[in-house]
This record gives structure tokens, C-alpha cells and sequence, in this order.
């Protein structure tokens, strides 16, 4: 694979997102970038969202950039975002799933109505968008998939298990997807970025996780891109399968 030349980025409708952090490093390599969002999930929540035009030219003013909107819980539109993109860019040489339905419900909270939406959207949507991505890739060439977990394989996150559990799905799922698109070319990996400073966290835990972080800060959401950049180029031909963890010697047991 020669250096990616179009890429389809998901969960890109924040300013202070990982999606529009990995939009710009893209954009900065020559990348033509198409991505994607869904502000109405993000005006619901307490950091809000930013304006669509706002981030639309802020990255169109940094290269060849489009962006869609789509809500990923129906199932058509994975498939539909694909397609979009091709059209807006031609083949694509990168699949970047960053998108996340986030959920705070504990164990007596959680309902099954908040289970299926986060399945929807953190798992089964990610999986169609692999498979529609895999079904319009070159036979002959390759490429790249990157998908985003969280820490819980790595310690309990029981206040937030909607969205632990189906983030545990895409790690947990990340090797067999490599095993099922190696012999197309495609490597598929995971990022669990660990804790970002992507202005979601309240001051009260952003300084307690500060203190378990040996920098003593966050990390930064450019940080996760440059980690990125490496995993979708060609010199990260030999991996694939491989959850990769940036949390920075994240200590948490640090209270």
C-alpha cells in the first residue's frame, strides 16, 4: 500500500472530537478525507455540539474535505455513508469507525432499550460499515480499517456499561475482522485512545484523572492522530488484529 489518498472518518461533528483532530492530521498528509457525523447525539448531551458549517469549512479550508451526516442506528446507513463517500472521493484506501453512542447508565439503570440503541450504534453499525467498505474495496489492493475501543478490557468501567459492553464488543471483535479481510489486503486494528481531553469530562474527574496520568495531563486529541496516521499508512503494513493502547501509563488505581 502506497500512501492512503482517501479516507472516510466517522463521529466527526465536534471541534474538540478525536474525529476532527484525525480529519486534520489526514488533510495535513494529503489525504482526501470524508467525514462523518451525527450532531443531534451530541446537542443531547451535557458538551454539546458545534455548528456543522463550522466544522465543514474549518477542515474544507485545509484540503479536500466533505462531510455527511447520518444516524448509524438505522441500518441502511453504514452502507449508505460508504457509498456517499466513494462518490464524493472515489475508492476508498481507509475506514476510520471513531463514531460512539456514549451511555452512562449503571447496572440499575440500564434498560433494554439503551442496551439495543448502543448495540446499534457502537457494534452493529461498525460492522456494516467494514463490511460495506470490504465489499467495495480493489480486490487487488489494499487498505486500511481502524476501529476505537475503550479501556474496559482493561479494568471495570461498571457506571457506563451500555457503552462498556459494546465497546468490549469492537476490541473483542477487532482480530476476527483482521482475519476475515487479510487475504484482500486490509489490515483492521483498534485504538483505545485512554483518557482524552475532548472537553466532555466534568473539572472534578478530569483532575482526578489527571493525577493518575504520569504527564499530568491528558492526552491531547491530536496525540490520538498522530497514532492514527501511523496505523492507517503504509509502514503499519505488519500489523493487524492488534488492539493498540495510548493511555499514556495511565495509572488508575492513582486516586
Amino acid at each position: 500500500m502506497t500512501s492512503p489518498r482517501t479516507a472516510l472518518v466517522t463521529g466527526v461533528s465536534r471541534r474538540a472530537g478525536i474525529g476532527f483532530a484525525i480529519c486534520r492530521r489526514l488533510l495535513a498528509d494529503g489525504v482526501a478525507v470524508v467525514g462523518h457525523g451525527w450532531s443531534a447525539h451530541d446537542t443531547g448531551k451535557p458538551w454539546g455540539g458545534d455548528p456543522v458549517d463550522e466544522v465543514t469549512a474549518e477542515l474544507e479550508a485545509l484540503g479536500t474535505f466533505h462531510y455527511l451526516e447520518g444516524d448509524l442506528a438505522l441500518p441502511a446507513v453504514p452502507a449508505e455513508v460508504v457509498d456517499l463517500a466513494i462518490h464524493l472521493v472515489g475508492p476508498l484506501d481507509v475506514l476510520i469507525a471513531n463514531h460512539a453512542r456514549s451511555s452512562t447508565a449503571n447496572l440499575a439503570e440500564t434498560t433494554a432499550d439503551e442496551l439495543d440503541a448502543s448495540w446499534a450504534v457502537n457494534v452493529r453499525a461498525s460492522i456494516l460499515l467494514v463490511q460495506a467498505f470490504a465489499a467495495r474495496h480493489t480486490p487487488a489492493g489494499s487498505g486500511r480499517v481502524l476501529l476505537f475501543t475503550s479501556g474496559q478490557h482493561l479494568a471495570p468501567m461498571a457506571s457506563e456499561l451500555p457503552y462498556a459492553v459494546t465497546k468490549g464488543a469492537i476490541q473483542q471483535m477487532t482480530l476476527s475482522l483482521s482475519d476475515a479481510l487479510i487475504e484482500q489486503g486490509i489490515t483492521v486494528n483498534a485504538v483505545n485512545p485512554g483518557p482524552v481531553d475532548t472537553g466532555w469530562a466534568t473539572p472534578e474527574l478530569a483532575d482526578q484523572v489527571g493525577r493518575a496520568l504520569p504527564r499530568g495531563r491528558w492526552t491531547r486529541p491530536e496525540e490520538v492522530a498522530d497514532v492514527v496516521a501511523w496505523l492507517v499508512s503504509a509502514d503499519s503494513a505488519l500489523v493487524t488484529g492488534q488492539t493498540i493502547n495510548t493511555e499514556a501509563g495511565f495509572r488508575r488505581w492513582v486516586r
